[in-house]
């Protein structure tokens, strides 16, 4: 640097944008919109490039800096719309009927997954409870009206007296 040359200016805008892909830039508006689009393009490309291995330790590595608040984010995000709808079925078809009833009361979208005939279908096929008539090719939820009105005639009930065990044997004889 000469001696009588004038000082150079630090915080000027070229500094604030100079080499920017590697250091945050002073200019907040820009570090907000412009810059942050740009580089997490960068990385969703440089993801897509990466070995599943690779995928993985960033993952984890992201998620270890990240402060319990926002891991929340990924907690509640909805599983059924973010897999496959056949999986998302799949899970729920180990629920029982009142357990499925209750998740239809959850969202639009597990109202939708949970009245599905393929649910209900297999529900009443356990009990060897077939349908007579063939629906119509857009007819929904006839498995499970189905289902309803099979257990209606079932009249299951609970028992208002306990019973014991000798007198449940001389009232059944």
């Amino acid at each position: 640097m000469m001696a009588f040359a004038p000082p150079k200016n630090t915080n000027g805008p070229k500094m604030q944008t100079k080499m920017s892909t590697w250091t945050p830039l002073n200019h907040q508006l820009l570090n907000d919109r412009v810059i942050f689009e740009a580089r997490r393009a960068l990385l969703g490309k440089w993801f897509d490039k990466w070995m599943d291995t690779q995928r993985r330790r960033i993952l984890t590595v992201l998620l270890e800096r990240c402060s319990l608040s926002q891991q929340k984010f990924s907690e509640a995000l909805d599983f059924t719309t973010k897999l496959p709808k056949v999986l998302s079925l799949y899970i729920f078809s180990f629920l029982d009927p009142q357990s499925l009833c209750h998740c239809a009361q959850v969202s639009w979208h597990w109202k939708n997954l949970t009245e599905l005939d393929h649910l209900w279908m297999l529900k009443c096929l356990w009990f060897n409870w077939y349908i007579n008539v063939s629906p119509a090719p857009y007819e929904q939820g006839v498995w499970k009206k189905h289902y309803i009105q099979m257990v209606k005639e079932l009249h299951v009930t609970k028992p208002k007296v306990n019973l014991g065990k000798e007198e449940f044997l001389t009232s059944a004889t």
